[in-house]
């Protein structure tokens, strides 16, 4: 069971505080009692307060004066405000400077119940939102990037060059590259970051829906159009904007977006009305967009507006001294949501990892990390809890190609000898450095050198 909201009743009439108080505690508040507004600031500092109910005229201190002292002190805490009916303007005054809202005296039990939980609803909302936002600015810091290999340091640094600008900006690379991570570090690092971000998967909509989607729609615009509805534009407003997959929208659509981009407005469906916009575009496709435009599919106009910085993230294969790395920032944050230890990657795993191509990139990698776990034993993830796919490239290759090699024996041997002279390279020679590399015994790879005719030359380390 959630713990009881605490309110503080404020009022300089005794018994009207006590009758305030046991009422609200037959509702299940917990509640503290001042007879004052300098009272209600010490039991404040000291106590935890969900909510401040005070009365408006008070000595000394006054409602009014309480209030602002809450809101320059604690923004954010809800404060309901008790007046007579001759006060009530005074009251509408304060919620204009910050009062949730207030009840005239005399008043029924279910009238202030209902004030104090619309007041506790909004309160819990917007304290769930800000912890929300912190979240994730402490997600997307520079420093959540994760990444040193210079493929990637050079990604970090076009970041921050980008952020403070209001210049749009289009990532492009293969997919699960991090594309969407990279366009939340833009948008949380830059002075929009108090603002929404809003993402929308161009491919994953119907063009049918996508307009309606992207602008928003007014009341009868179409079939089933049964209210007004606003578009991912108007959400971003103040904020920023991310355009994924933007590669596969439609050319028709691609017209509409060049218009927000040269006038900042948009049109709903249906409506006759523009509105201004204040949105930063951030677009990324897996797509060559040059090519697009070279073969119709894509708006040369909108690709220049576009790709005013370009920012290219680098496939896995080509920064494969950040594997390493990235396992262990996929182990620490399971690790925050699992009761169990996180094991540790034996050396020969992780050399098994950094030796695969990860055609699925960062996204593949992840998944094969929670895999790893789920399978592994006494706290170590071997060799032989990895994926097939790691081990077998080449099969992987074929099946994803639907093609079957004609000499099954051949393609093996093919495959097997490879892997073994990988080692034996890497290793100098040494076999039974080799054979951890392999996961398997120094014996089982002797018989493996001598089945395939390999000539082991040991070289000294350079």
């Amino acid at each position: 069971m959630a713990a009881a909201h605490t309110i503080l009743v404020v009022d300089d009439e005794p018994r009207l505080r006590e009758v305030i108080a046991s009422a609200l505690e037959d509702l299940g508040y917990r509640t503290v009692i001042a007879e004052s507004g300098e009272a209600a600031i010490r039991l404040i500092e000291t106590e935890d307060i969900d909510l401040v109910l005070t009365d408006l005229r008070m000595p000394q201190m006054d409602g009014r004066e309480l209030m602002h002292q809450v809101r320059r002190n604690w923004p954010g805490m809800p404060i309901v405000v008790m007046t007579a009916y001759s006060t009530v303007k005074d009251a509408v005054q304060m919620i204009k400077d910050g009062a949730f809202d207030y009840v005239s005296k005399p008043f029924e039990i279910d009238e202030l119940s209902a004030t104090i939980a619309n007041a506790l609803r909004l309160y819990e909302a917007l304290r769930d939102n800000l912890r929300l936002r912190k979240e994730l600015e402490g997600r997307y810091r520079f420093d959540s990037l994760i990444g040193s290999s210079p493929p990637f340091r050079r990604v970090i640094e076009a970041i921050g060059e980008v952020c403070e600008s209001r210049a749009n900006v289009l990532l492009t690379g293969e997919s699960g590259t991090g594309k969407e991570v990279a366009a939340r570090a833009i948008h949380f690092n830059s002075a929009r970051r108090a603002g929404p971000f809003v993402a929308i998967n161009c491919a994953a909509i119907p063009e049918g829906l996508l307009e309606s989607e992207l602008f928003g729609h007014v009341k009868g615009a179409f079939t089933g159009a049964v209210s007004a509805r606003p578009g991912r534009f108007v959400q971003a407003d103040g904020g920023t904007i991310f355009l994924d997959e933007i590669g596969d929208m439609p050319i028709a659509i691609q017209a509409k977006i060049l218009r927000v981009l040269q006038d900042r407005t948009v049109e709903a469906v249906g409506g006759t009305h523009s509105r201004l916009v204040d949105v930063r575009i951030v677009a990324a496709t897996n797509k060559n967009l040059r090519e697009s435009v070279r073969n119709g599919s894509f708006r040369n106009d909108l690709y220049y507006r576009l790709n005013v910085f370009p920012i290219e993230l680098p496939p896995l294969r080509e920064r494969r001294d950040d594997v390493a790395l990235l396992v262990r920032h996929f182990l620490q944050e399971m690790a925050k949501t699992s009761d169990r230890p996180m094991p540790d990657f034996t050396p020969a795993a992780l050399k098994l990892m950094e030796a695969y191509e990860w055609p699925g990139n960062i996204r593949e990698l992840q998944n094969c990390v929670e895999r790893a776990v789920i399978v592994a034993k006494n706290g170590r993830v071997e060799v032989g809890d990895l994926s097939h796919d790691l081990h077998f490239p080449a099969m992987k290759n074929a099946r994803e190609s639907n093609s079957i090699p004609g000499d099954l024996d051949a393609e093996l041997e093919r495959i097997e000898r490879r892997f073994v002279l990988d080692a034996l390279q890497r290793t100098h020679g040494v076999q039974v450095q080799a054979a951890e590399i392999l996961g398997i015994t120094e014996r089982s790879l002797w018989h493996r050198v001598k089945k395939l005719g390999i000539n082991i030359v040991k070289r000294t380390a350079p």
